[in-house]
């Protein structure tokens, strides 16, 4: 059994667009900057988020979340990283009680208090109501501070502060300041490697933060947790090559981790630049902005034929969103010009005005339930017929999984600690067998 005490605190807002990404990020840096060890964790199946968080803090950061990832390892990333971290800091997903399971849910199960960030623009006495209503809806969340942001002066800050009700405090009065944004696209924010001045974004956005006087510490919890089961090493000797560049890079952490921890030896290539494959027995092409670079890897003719050549030979091969559209025969950019892809999968990906899929989904066979999400702005037209389809956590069908001569391909985003056999069976190319999941047992646990 893991047992630590450190100071903790959920980083949530009433909403999304309050600003809870970038004070997440720069409560972060300031404790950094000040000597201390942070550790941060996201609530949710997010990509882009972890990415700055990690630039931020300095420390790897994984997701949290009791149904995608499950409570027991919740628990024990919390507990694992308190027994080092001077800080830990979970940022919310949407607003506190958005959501099944919500970052209320989180931070109630894993007994750590919310600490909402308000977006105190057009706003006065109001503020105090929204604090009350955020503090008083789940009688069994704690919610003792607020963080009041974009206030327009100090005497704007004096009245949040008077507004709020016995008990609760108002943690800090944050100023409108530019070093308080990050540039964000259509998936959410700017990959962290391309933002070229993001370490002077956050070393500024941290001073914002210690002049509002942020810099104390949340309350100290104790968290405790049982170790994970050592699994076998199903892949040993293995060789996973996986894409990682500015088109391929929605990568889960704990996703490597795993590979590795089933004794994969994962090596990394870049689609867009390199020329050739690193010697491999599987790929994996994950999701990211292939739409973005969809030129530049159209002309990359030695890394296509590379990648065909792979998986002409029937090798395994999985390929995720971004991964999946990159499959297509052809990807058409959000300004209508058509990119030749790699031609696994028959018809064309091409970007759509708006969301087309959105939610947390499973991939369920004999072998396990691989659980995970789907978000993409771009739709598949293809004449191949799927041979399974992943399902919504009401039980419905979902995203089309294509199975081809070891290729597995789907808008689906799977975080493999879910299903570890059902993951050593996409990358050893072992056939599928697709159950439908026992939807009853899909509810998250609220105790």
């Amino acid at each position: 059994m893991i047992k630590a005490q450190v100071p903790a605190a959920m980083i949530t807002a009433p909403g999304s667009g309050q600003g809870k990404s970038i004070v997440t990020a720069a409560l972060a840096r300031l404790h950094r900057n000040a000597g201390r060890n942070v550790r941060v964790f996201k609530h949710g199946p997010d990509y882009l988020d972890p990415m700055v968080l990690e630039v931020a803090s300095g420390n790897p950061v994984y997701q949290l979340h009791p149904w995608m990832t499950g409570e027991d390892e919740c628990r024990w990333r919390l507990a694992e990283a308190a027994k080092d971290a001077d800080l830990i800091l979970v940022e919310g997903a949407m607003g506190l009680f958005d959501g099944d399971p919500s970052s209320a849910d989180l931070a109630r199960l894993m007994g750590i208090p919310a600490l909402p960030v308000i977006d105190a623009r057009g706003m006065a006495q109001t503020f105090g109501a929204v604090a009350l209503g955020l503090a008083s809806f789940d009688a069994h969340l704690p919610v003792q501070q607020v963080i009041a942001n974009r206030i327009g002066s100090s005497r704007h800050g004096d009245m949040l502060r008077e507004s709020l009700p016995e008990g609760i405090r108002l943690l800090g009065a944050i100023p409108r300041n530019e070093a308080m944004s990050i540039p964000d696209r259509h998936l959410g924010l700017v990959q962290a490697s391309e933002v070229a001045d993001l370490e002077q974004r956050l070393d500024e956005a941290a001073q914002v933060l210690t002049e509002a006087g942020m810099d104390t510490l949340p309350d100290v919890v104790e968290l405790e947790a049982e170790p994970p089961v050592k699994l076998p090493e199903w892949l040993s000797g293995w060789r996973i090559a996986v894409a990682r560049d500015a088109a391929f890079g929605f990568i889960y952490r704990a996703n490597l981790d795993l590979l590795q921890a089933l004794g994969a030896k994962v090596t990394e290539f870049s689609p867009l630049s390199d020329k050739a494959l690193p010697a491999a027995d599987a790929l994996w092409l994950p999701g990211g902005y292939p739409e973005l670079h969809a030129g530049k890897l159209a002309a990359n003719t030695a890394m296509l034929q590379a990648i065909r050549e792979h998986h002409a030979s029937g090798k395994p091969m999985l390929a995720e969103c971004g991964g999946l559209m990159a499959c297509a025969g052809q990807l058409v950019d959000k300004d209508g010009e058509a990119h030749t892809m790699l031609g696994l999968i028959p018809g064309k990906a091409e970007m759509a005005g708006r969301l087309q899929g959105l939610g947390m989904q499973s991939l369920t066979t004999k072998l396990g339930e691989l659980r995970g999400h789907t978000y993409h702005h771009s739709r598949l037209d293809s004449p191949a017929q799927p041979d399974a389809f992943t399902r919504t956590l009401a039980g419905t069908e979902a995203e089309p999984v294509f199975c081809r001569n070891g290729l597995v391909a789907s808008y689906f985003h799977g975080y493999f600690p879910s299903a570890p056999e059902l993951v050593t069976a996409i990358f050893t190319g072992q056939p599928l067998e697709f159950t439908k999941p026992n939807t009853s047992a899909k509810e998250p646990d609220h105790a």
